[in-house]
């Protein structure tokens, strides 16, 4: 009997994604596929599917929008992660949180490891929990190791902004959701966040709703 985890079951998981056409669905938290590890890509998807299911979750993370999506959150339990970030945010932003551009990049069987003992909150969401943000504590500095789409090894250290974003990913992979890790009496509605917590740190937001940064 096939398992989830086989290599043709998942690529069969792929090629039905792939033929509903534009972006994908997004797996909200609640559906088993988000709380478990995924399984570690080593060609399951050929060279083609794997250009197209990468292509797929390009588009699809451009459309939520988002600043990365990994295949658990459209149902596919395998170890990739896309990422990318324009960074189109107001100078005072970027300097405090550290958000620079981070060109589209492909992670396939990251993991990371934390550089240093400075870490960094700020308010955090997740295409998976839509309507809701929190403050995560996370290293301001990890190093990431694993390949690109063409199995070359990557071994980087990222900081600010885009080692949040390779952590929120690769945590995915582990079946952890930034919930996991976030201060829960931050957690704020989109609607509150853009009303009362816009500013570049959580300062404010420690102090009004009571929890420590």
């Amino acid at each position: 009997m096939a398992t989830p985890h086989d290599p043709s079951t998942l690529a069969d998981r792929v090629e039905r994604l792939l033929a509903l056409g534009g972006p994908l669905p997004i797996v909200a938290a609640g559906d088993p596929v988000l709380r478990r590890a995924a399984v570690p890509f080593d060609g399951q998807l050929g060279p083609e599917l794997l250009t197209r299911f990468v292509e797929a979750l390009r588009e699809t993370m451009r459309a939520a929008p988002g600043v990365g999506l990994a295949a658990p959150q459209v149902g596919v339990g395998l170890r990739i992660a896309v990422i990318e970030d324009p960074a189109p945010v107001p100078e005072e932003v970027r300097v405090v949180r550290g958000r620079v551009p981070l060109p589209f990049r492909v992670l396939v069987n990251p993991s990371y490891e934390a550089v240093g003992a400075e870490r960094a909150a700020f308010f955090e969401g997740c295409l998976s929990v839509p309507g809701w943000q929190a403050v995560v504590s996370r290293p301001a500095a990890v190093r990431l190791t694993g390949q690109d789409e063409y199995g070359r090894a990557v071994d980087e250290v990222f900081t600010g902004w885009p080692a949040r974003i390779v952590q929120h990913e690769t945590d995915h992979l582990d079946g952890a959701l930034y919930l996991d890790r976030a201060e829960l009496r931050s957690l704020s509605s989109s609607a509150a966040m853009a009303e009362r917590w816009a500013q570049p740190t959580p300062v404010e937001a420690a102090k009004e709703l009571g929890f420590p940064l």
